[in-house]
């Protein structure tokens, strides 16, 4: 064809519009260099720990070394595959957000495995993506035989996982930002709606990073100043700031009477509870920000309501014997809990069913998106209670227009479907999970609280595993169970399960 200025057009054929403008195939092999990417930095990770015990004379730091060298080797070889477009579309962004975690989780329980705590292949993984997933829950009985570089690693993996693999990877590795970055912050990043801190996606999440790195440094300088050693320090801080609750001793901090180390963990607890993208904010000045967000304030509020039910109650059951009982103990409880973060204090169980009830409430609703803590959000329920009031109000004025209003601005209908689904596929993981669990013969309360346990991230259990969450006693098959409704809960649901709808895979 020849157009007004006498240039000849040539128009693609219609299959070559639908193969590379549609793009109807999956970039298979730009997925395995990003992941290659990924695995790089896992073992740049685990040099950490491996340098560690080699100063401290832990023999485990061989291990480390050969689990580095294949981790490193299989990153380098996805790295050198060469694919013929580096475009990453809305499909290769989840199917990457969901292998990421997964495959890390493989590479990272290598240490477990080859170190002298000898886990099986079952157990390992189950360690290492309860950390990822920060979810805290531990398969090891007990810690006093664990050597320090593992211990250090199972922090350092609940670290990264805090924040996210991938919105890591967004920050260290800009060419992202061109090939499907919003996409994969996306697919990652908690909540309903995902605001930019800036117009690039890398340099937003070098920002939120930014934020936590600072976080967590000042986290370990004041734990330092407590009656507790270095090492201690720096992995109570990684599993504080990331609300994982990862332990170095069988004596948690909950039970060490030390007043001063219980405020600065709850403190920090409450931060990492807090959208990360609003800590920015107030760290540039934006304080109306802070004050206009309607999700801090309900936070806020929700702590303070937790607390005064948990000292009203234990008032009445008569366990206040001095006064960390009604004043750290009851607020550190409510903190822990509702940021996912999972510490409790050694006599909860005591504390009688008022306090289960609320432990079950809290574990569900977790703290803002865009933190680091699990849960279904403090958002969701917002514009929940918001949209049934909405409904009521229909009821009797049937011609009035209402919407859902946050932070001063109308929320589209479409995100309060998103959150109605939300809530009810949310629903049916735990019933499914809890079914599942019980057909490998575990106790029907045990079940269903481990699935809910699980998909909030928070790692409690009941008898059969113990308040402190032990799954070491949990069947093999229940531990692949949870460790996929894990994942399911970090990723927030949609990322993972829309992976196993026909949909996703028709071109």
């Amino acid at each position: 064809m020849v157009s007004l200025t006498g240039q000849s057009i040539t128009y693609p054929k219609l299959t070559e519009v639908k193969k590379y403008g549609q793009r109807s195939y999956i970039n298979i092999k730009m997925l395995l260099r990003v992941i290659g990417w990924l695995l790089m930095i896992e073992s740049a990770f685990m040099a950490v720990p491996m340098i560690v015990g080699f100063f401290m004379k832990d023999c485990n730091w061989v291990e480390f070394l050969i689990s580095i060298a294949i981790t490193a080797g299989c990153g380098s070889v996805m790295m050198s595959l060469k694919p013929h477009s580096r475009e990453m579309g809305k499909r290769e962004a989840i199917m990457l957000t969901g292998l990421t975690w997964v495959i890390l989780s493989l590479f990272g329980m290598l240490p477990f495995m080859l170190c002298s705590t000898r886990l099986s292949i079952t157990d390992a993984f189950f360690e290492t993506m309860s950390g990822y997933t920060t979810t805290g829950a531990s398969v090891l009985n007990t810690l006093a035989d664990v050597p320090q570089s593992i211990l250090l690693w199972r922090c350092i993996v609940q670290w990264i996982g805090g924040l996210g693999i991938i919105l890591f990877t967004l920050a260290v590795v800009p060419m992202l930002n061109y090939q499907g970055g919003m996409q994969l912050f996306n697919a990652e990043v908690t909540g309903i709606t995902h605001d930019k801190l800036r117009p690039r996606v890398s340099f937003t999440a070098q920002s939120l990073w930014l934020v936590y790195i600072i976080l967590t440094g000042i986290l370990i300088g004041l734990l330092s100043l407590a009656d507790i050693n270095i090492f201690d320090a720096v992995c109570y801080g990684l599993s504080t700031m990331s609300t994982g609750g990862f332990s170095t001793s069988d004596t948690s901090v909950t039970e060490m009477e030390n007043m001063y180390l219980k405020i600065v963990i709850a403190v920090f607890m409450f931060l990492g509870g807090v959208n990360f993208a609003l800590i920015y904010k107030a760290a540039c000045g934006q304080i109306k920000a802070v004050f206009r967000n309607d999700t801090l304030k309900v936070y806020l509020a929700i702590i303070l309501v937790c607390y005064l039910i948990f000292v009203t109650n234990s008032f009445f059951h008569g366990t206040i014997l001095n006064i960390a009982d009604w004043t750290i103990d009851p607020l550190f409880q409510t903190i822990s809990i509702l940021s996912s973060t999972g510490l409790t204090e050694p006599d909860f169980h005591e504390w009688g069913p008022i306090a289960t009830v609320l432990l079950i409430v809290m574990m569900v609703m977790g703290s803002c998106a865009g933190s680091t803590s699990g849960g279904v959000k403090i958002d969701r329920f917002i514009v929940l209670f918001k949209f049934l009031k909405n409904q009521f109000f229909q009821l009797m004025h049937p011609n009035a227009v209402t919407t859902v209003v946050i932070n001063g601005k109308g929320t589209s209908y479409v995100t309060v479907q998103k959150t109605l689904a939300f809530l009810f596929i949310y629903i049916i993981v735990i019933m499914s999970g809890g079914v599942g669990l019980v057909l490998l013969g575990l106790p029907l309360k045990d079940s269903f609280f481990c699935a809910l346990s699980a998909i909030s991230n928070t790692g409690l259990g009941t008898d059969i595993t113990g308040i402190q969450g032990n799954y070491a006693y949990v069947p093999d098959a229940a531990k692949w169970i949870l460790s996929f409704i894990m994942l399911t809960g970090r990723l927030e649901l949609f990322t993972i399960l829309v992976l196993f709808t026909p949909a996703f895979w028709r071109n």
